[in-house]
């Protein structure tokens, strides 16, 4: 951070990490290889990866967008219209509520995950209908 002229301090960029690096990792266990942990993000990013052959289930993000970015190997992205084939360098947007599964292919997929950040667990009262069961 660097601080103004009137005393705040100011964000600056920042290089967070080398996804080519990590996209050339043969030894690369599956799962997230990097994940944005900035404090004060609005924004929550992964780097995934998925070993050859396997996969990740069929599920449904019912509140947030997805951004996803292959940035190596390929893959197949199946929702309900069907399959779609991911190549390196190719966007796609996840819609909030689609339901998709991803396979990766022989040399495996790597991809770039950003979304809009959860916000954390909330405690709320009971709505009256289920207190008064």
């Amino acid at each position: 951070m660097t601080t103004s002229a009137d005393g705040d301090d100011l964000p600056l960029p920042k290089t967070l990490c080398d996804t080519a690096a990590l996209a050339a990792l043969d030894d690369a266990s599956a799962g997230a290889l990097w994940r944005l942990a900035e404090p004060g993000r609005q924004l929550d990013a992964n780097v995934v990866r998925v070993p050859p052959g396997q996969r990740v289930g069929t599920h449904r993000e019912p509140d947030l967008d997805v951004l996803l970015l292959v940035l190596a190997g390929h893959g197949t992205l199946t929702a309900p219209d069907g399959p779609q084939t991911l190549r390196q360098g190719t966007l796609t947007w996840l819609p909030h509520g689609s339901t998709r599964s991803l396979d990766a292919g022989p040399e495996g997929l790597t991809y770039l995950t950003v979304h809009r950040r959860r916000p954390g667990m909330r405690i709320r009262p009971m709505p009256p209908e289920v207190q008064q069961q």
